[in-house]
């Protein structure tokens, strides 16, 4: 029997046994035809693997193409190199901005990577009433990706509150439309924050998996309930790790990305996570085997996630399993041979004029409306932390002069939030505790999940310079400092993506990273954390177009909560 192709020599991942033994594949066309200890086959091509590692193409159930910053075809090119070739990507953020029109552009664009869909449940993520999008996602627009079979899930379920409400609601109509689709639709789920009769709730509505950052506490009461979780790189602290890995719960987690920045995915992708749940306590044959196989039962996907007859020939070449560096990748029974990542996108003429704000004014950065002229006031501030996406909602006393709240004088930062859709134009304000120590500003369109633009400053002339250049920018991340701009990325495609190559992003993104960094902002991704200053469905206090929110009891809350005058004063 003549194949056409033969890996000998190699150590070879037996996935049922989570463990590695000397065999040889065989390959013929797209598929794996024969793994055994000594093959006897002819081949066209004959690889002599020298005595590495050779597991299974690594398989991210649970990411987001777009917080790379970059489109389909350029992500391709950037992580098949690293040894990815299959993802299911839910592209809320381009919904947020484009509806299904900015989805099915994606799905448009051939790739070597293999690219499956989540539906986007929640967009916008808290609901219209709430926040402004650009697009959003009703039953039509489900229907109409349903028929699509590279539609594998239903993307994050967000919105607790309508799920579990004894009302008709949309997303309970979205999960029931899956449900009834005549396929297996895996509901997927996004549930930091809840527990006991919460969670019960909440996985009784048909939601099975959660994706968010896990602790000890949680990983043991989401798996006892049935939660299958992906954990992603927050999770993977020593203490997750050990509760994985003593209960021995492989078979319900699977490791993925979630978010890649793109100055972080030129030095790896789903193998660094696979490099840190290694580094934290897991056991390589263990953590691949959650980077492969577990992902792809979760989705369904029982063509893949392993090295066996009939399966596609999907699988990476290793040195060894401490750095999990490919040393080759192979698609579909051809080695992957890298693109240059240089090429351009070309987007469509409506995607470069999607910030439709108006330029900030002096007066935006004036919070000069208090009841009383002079005093103090009580208010609401959101508390940055060191690790995380989480915002604690914190109270300060802070001074009131002339009828101004005295926000820089009492150490916080302003974050401005415009509605960049034209829709109706809203601005609202919130104050920020932990932000920028130095005088300084940052604006970006790349805030979740509508991405309506944000700028966090402690000095008002910055802030102006900074929001007035995303604007022209038609969209962006912009630092600013001393009256200059300092670091900039170019995102004119929807406001959230680069039309450059990845490199030259990497280096843009490093630059804007760096001068926060510089700025005094602390925390595990100064990016993803500016960045989500406006995500309401993450934990506690967060800041959309339409005011501050409370994100667990989803309700709207004041800036100031109350003030005391000066003696005397009225």
């Amino acid at each position: 029997m003549k194949v056409d192709l033969l890996v000998q020599n190699g150590w070879v991942y037996r996935t049922y046994r989570q463990c590695f033994e000397k065999a040889d594949i065989a390959v013929v066309g797209e598929k794996f035809y024969d793994v055994s200890p000594a093959s006897c086959y002819e081949a066209d091509l004959v690889v002599d693997a020298k005595e590495t590692y050779i597991i299974p193409g690594l398989i991210d159930v649970h990411m987001h193409i777009e917080s790379s910053m970059i489109g389909p075809a350029e992500f391709s090119r950037a992580v098949l190199p690293w040894g990815v070739t299959t993802v299911v990507a839910d592209p809320h953020e381009i919904a947020n901005v484009f509806g299904i029109t900015g989805i099915k552009r994606f799905m448009d664009v051939k790739t070597d990577l293999d690219i499956y869909y989540a539906i986007p449940s929640s967009v916008p993520a808290a609901g219209p009433d709430y926040e402004t999008s650009g697009g959003v996602m009703g039953e039509e627009e489900v229907l109409k990706l349903l028929e699509d079979g590279r539609v594998i899930c239903l993307g994050e379920v967000m919105n607790y509150r309508d799920l579990i409400s004894l009302q008709d609601t949309k997303i309970k109509r979205i999960i029931e439309q899956c449900q009834t689709a005549g396929r297996d639709i895996k509901i997927e789920g996004h549930c930091p924050s809840l527990t006991g009769r919460d969670l019960a709730a909440f996985i009784r509505a048909g939601v099975d998996a959660d994706h968010t950052q896990q602790t000890r506490e949680s990983v043991l009461e989401k798996t006892d309930m049935g939660m299958f979780l992906e954990l992603q790189e927050k999770s993977l602290t020593p203490d997750v790790i050990n509760t994985v890995v003593t209960h021995r719960l492989y078979e319900n987690v699977a490791l993925v990305t979630d978010d890649v920045m793109p100055d972080h995915l030129v030095n790896g992708h789903l193998n660094r996570i696979l490099k840190l749940a290694v580094e934290r306590g897991m056991a390589a044959e263990q953590a691949v085997y959650c980077a492969t196989f577990t992902g792809a039962r979760r989705m369904g996907l029982h063509d893949r996630g392993m090295i066996a007859p009939g399966k596609q020939a999907d699988f990476v070449i290793l040195k060894d399993l401490v750095h999990f560096n490919p040393m080759a990748v192979y698609k579909s029974g051809k080695r992957y041979e890298n693109g240059t990542g240089e090429e351009r996108t070309a987007y469509p003429d409506e995607f470069y004029q999607s910030v439709k704000c108006r330029l900030a004014l002096e007066s935006d950065f004036k919070l000069n409306r208090c009841k009383i002229k002079d005093g103090k006031a009580l208010v609401c501030v959101m508390q940055i932390q060191e690790y995380g996406t989480t915002i604690r909602h914190v109270k300060r006393w802070i001074p009131v002069k002339d009828h101004c709240l005295c926000w820089q004088e009492a150490g916080l930062c302003l974050a401005v939030v415009y509605e960049r859709y034209g829709k109706h134009g809203s601005v609202s304000s919130g104050l920020v505790e932990n932000g920028l120590k130095l005088p300084g500003a940052v604006a970006t369109t790349w805030s979740h999940d509508s991405h309506n633009l944000l700028v966090l400053g402690n000095s008002p002339k910055d802030m102006l310079l900074a929001q007035n250049r995303i604007v022209h920018m038609q969209g962006g991340y912009v630092t600013a400092r001393e009256g200059a701009i300092t670091a900039s990325v170019n995102l004119a495609a929807g406001g959230i993506l680069s039309d450059e190559g990845l490199d030259k992003l990497a280096e843009d993104l490093g630059a804007v990273r760096k001068e926060l960094e510089g700025m005094g902002y602390k925390n595990s991704n100064v990016i993803m954390s500016v960045s989500t200053l406006t995500l309401l469905v993450s934990p506690e206090l967060k800041l959309s177009d339409k005011g501050l929110f409370d994100t667990k009891e989803r309700q709207g809350i004041p800036l100031v909560e109350k003030y005391e005058c000066e003696k005397g004063k009225g």
